[in-house]
C-alpha cells in the first residue's frame, strides 16, 4: 500500500504504537508529522529514523488537551507540507487503579487527554483535513473486557468509540473515520507497573498466547490510512488476536 504524497499527523508518536505507526507510514511514502507533548528527544529520534530511511518527517510539540496547541499543530503541518490528509489520534494516557482509588485529578487527566484531546483534533480536522482524507482514533479492547482497575481508562475509550461513530456521519467530504482498538501491546505505557504474572495472564487470553507488538497494530493503521480502506468508515476495528 502506498501513501505517496499523503501528509499524516500522528499524535503521541514519539514512542510506543504511535512511533511504530509513524515509521511504517513513512516507509510507505507518507510525509509524517511526529507529534509529542514532552518527549522531544524521542520525537527527534523518530524523525531521524524516518529521514535516514529516505522519508520525510518533522516534529511538532502539542498537548492535545490544549486547544490552541492543537490548532498550532495543524497550522504548522499545513505551513510545512501544504495540507493534512490523514489524522491518527494516538496520544493517550493510562493509569490502572481500582475505581475507588482514583482521584479527581486522575479522572480529569484521563478525560482531558483521551477524550478532550480527540475532541480538539476532530474539530480542527472538520475545517482543515483535506477532502477524501482518513481519520483513525486509537481506542482499546479494554472497552469490552471489563478488566478490574481499568474503569476510568475504558470509559474514556468508550467515549472515543462513540465520537468516532457519530463523527463519521457528520464530517462528509469523502472523509472516512474509524477507531482502531488494540489489545494488550508491548509498550512502555502498557507494561509500566504490571507484574510478570499479570502480563502472562493477559498474554494467555488471546488466540496466539502473546502480547501484540507495536508493528501488529501499525499494519492495521496503515490499511486504515490508505485509499484501499475507503469503504470502511464509522467502524471499530479490533486488533487483539481474538481476545474479544
Amino acid at each position: 500500500m502506498t501513501l505517496k504524497d499523503k501528509v499524516v499527523i500522528v499524535t503521541g508518536s514519539s514512542k510506543g504504537i504511535g512511533r511504530e505507526i509513524a515509521i511504517l507510514l513513512a516507509e510507505n511514502k507518507a510525509k509524517v508529522i511526529v507529534n509529542y507533548s514532552n518527549s522531544k528527544s524521542k520525537a527527534n529520534e523518530v524523525v531521524k529514523t524516518i529521514i535516514d530511511n529516505g522519508g520525510e518527517a518533522f516534529a511538532v510539540k502539542a498537548d492535545v488537551s490544549i486547544r490552541k496547541e492543537v490548532t498550532n499543530l495543524f497550522d504548522k503541518t499545513i505551513e510545512h507540507f501544504g495540507k493534512v490528509d490523514v489524522l491518527i489520534n494516538n496520544a493517550g494516557t493510562m493509569k490502572s487503579k481500582m475505581l475507588k482509588d482514583n482521584t479527581e485529578e486522575d479522572f480529569n487527566n484521563h478525560f482531558n487527554v483521551n477524550v478532550k484531546g480527540i475532541f480538539n483534533t476532530l474539530q480542527e480536522a472538520e475545517k482543515k483535513l483535506a477532502d477524501n482524507g482518513n481519520i483513525i482514533n486509537i481506542s482499546s479492547s479494554t472497552v469490552k473486557l471489563m478488566l478490574p482497575t481499568y474503569a476510568i481508562y475504558s470509559a474514556t475509550k468508550a467515549a472515543v468509540e462513540q465520537m468516532t461513530r457519530v463523527f463519521s456521519k457528520e464530517i462528509g467530504r469523502g472523509i472516512s473515520v474509524n477507531a482502531l482498538a488494540p489489545g494488550p501491546t508491548e509498550t512502555e505505557l502498557f507494561l509500566t507497573g504490571k507484574t510478570p504474572e499479570f502480563i502472562e495472564k493477559l498474554s494467555g487470553m488471546n488466540a496466539f498466547n502473546r502480547l501484540a507488538k507495536p508493528i501488529d497494530i501499525a499494519r492495521v493503521a496503515l490499511f486504515l490510512a490508505s485509499d484501499e480502506s475507503k469503504w470502511v468508515s464509522g467502524q471499530i476495528i479490533g486488533a487483539n488476536g481474538a481476545m474479544v
